[in-house]
Order: C-alpha cells, then structure tokens, then sequence
C-alpha cells in the first residue's frame, strides 16, 4: 500500500476562461520530444501546451482547497473527458480539474467533474492491475475542455520501454508541475516502471506520454503508483482499458 501517493478520503467555483486560446488547441503534441534534461531528471515542467492538458485535483473546495492527484485531458469524441488513477476518483463529493494550473491560478478554467469510470475490478477488490479511471467534466456555456487545450490520445497495447516517455504531475506541496523524461521498464506482466526521482504525494494519476503524444502510462497501480518517490508504477494497458475508455468516451 502506498502511502506516500494516496489521496486522503476526504480532502479538500467555477471561472471560465480562456477561449483565447481555441485558434491554437489542434496543435500536436510530443510531449516525450519536448522533454529537457538528461534521461531521469526532475524538473519543472514549462508553461505551454505540453503542460496545459495536464492539472491538479482539487476537492470540493476547488482552488480554496489543497491539491491531491494530477489528471490529463484525453482525446475524446464528446471532448469532455480526463484520465488520472483510479484510485484518484475515491473521494467523496464534489471533484474538479484545473488543467495547465500555476501558482494558484487556474488560466484554462476550474471543471466539475460530472461522472467517474473505473474498472469493476477496481470497485469491487481494488486490483492493482486495475488502478486507471477516467472522468467526465461538465461543458462550460457549451465549451468542452478539449475545446481549450486539446487531448492527448490514449493508447493500449504499446511495448513497455518502445520509446522514452515523459511523465508531468503535481506534487502536493508544490503549486507548479514536475516533468521527468526517462524509458520505462517492465515490472511484470501488468505492470510497469520508471525511475524519476521527487514523484510525491499528488502525482498519481499523472499521465505517461511517449513521443507520438500518446498515453501509453497512468502514474497509480503496484503500490498505488510506488512507496518511494524515486520509482513509479503504471499498470499496462490493455484490453480491458481500452474497453473502459470506449464507455468513457461515449464510443
């Protein structure tokens, strides 16, 4: 059990912005491409679209509450959809998303989180090799959150360790996101590693983006996301998340 990365059962509106930015939201990303630094350095992730799909949990209390796990925006047909840990969507109450979230501020708006899925797996024995969920978040004057910083796709089925991915999230105590580029390596059959140091508290449920701009990695799984803050955990996805993501989706 992980102590370090679970977010607390019961921890803690809404300003709509940014629509400024819908002319610039199709513009690809290769998150895996963009990373600085040597293979296994943490470092602060810079301000852009690389990172303006990626933001904080926050309780019910939004932007007046602490931060707990990280969640990135993915492609979707609605365009209204988030990938974090399962984990992640254990609270109670009222969630909400704060993409591309900096120094307290939330420049592409605070979304509700409207309906969570997670694997049945996950809700009945909290299966480890299920710890990937998905969420739906309420449309904004009819505006959908992919409509502001686009969506990574999230891909199943890709070869641990292929290709370098670069992992961005939030750790608890800091109001500005961490970025780590390194190649990940097989743990077993279901799970898989990387070695990035100061991935803390807040960081499950970040994504793991390789050089074609897809998900191939959810922060969460063995240890719900790793005892020590210097290796990290995603379960390996399948079948089965991809088959959670097409209900997510509305597919």
């Amino acid at each position: 059990m992980n102590l370090i990365r679970r977010p607390p059962g019961n921890r803690r509106h809404a300003f709509f912005g940014a629509l400024v930015l819908l002319a610039v939201t199709n513009s690809s990303v290769a998150a895996a491409d963009g990373g600085t630094g040597p293979l296994g350095a943490t470092i602060q992730a810079e301000a852009g679209l690389d990172s303006a799909r990626i933001g904080p949990l926050f309780g019910p209390a939004a932007l007046e509450g602490g931060h707990f796990c990280t969640a990135s925006v993915v492609h979707s047909k609605r365009g209204n959809l988030i990938v974090t840990a399962a984990h992640c969507l254990n609270s109670k109450g009222a969630l909400w998303f704060a993409p591309g979230y900096r120094d307290g501020k939330a420049p592409y708006g605070v979304w509700k989180v409207t309906k969570k899925f997670v694997p049945d797996t996950w809700n009945g024995d909290q299966d480890e090799n299920s710890d990937v969920g998905f969420a739906a978040l309420e449309s904004v004057g009819g505006v959908n959150v992919e409509d502001i910083v686009g969506g990574n796709r999230f891909a199943t089925g890709r070869s641990t360790g292929a290709t370098a991915v670069t992992i961005t999230g939030y750790p608890n105590s800091e109001e500005n996101p961490i970025t780590c580029t390194n190649k990940p390596s097989a743990h077993s059959r279901t799970q898989q590693r990387i070695e990035c140091p100061d991935f803390t508290g807040g960081t499950s449920g970040s994504p793991w983006v390789n050089n074609e701009g897809e998900i191939v990695g959810i922060l969460g799984g063995h240890e719900q996301g790793g005892s020590t803050s210097d290796i990290s955990y995603s379960v390996v996805l399948n079948s089965k998340a991809a088959a959670l993501y097409r209900t997510a989706s509305g597919k």
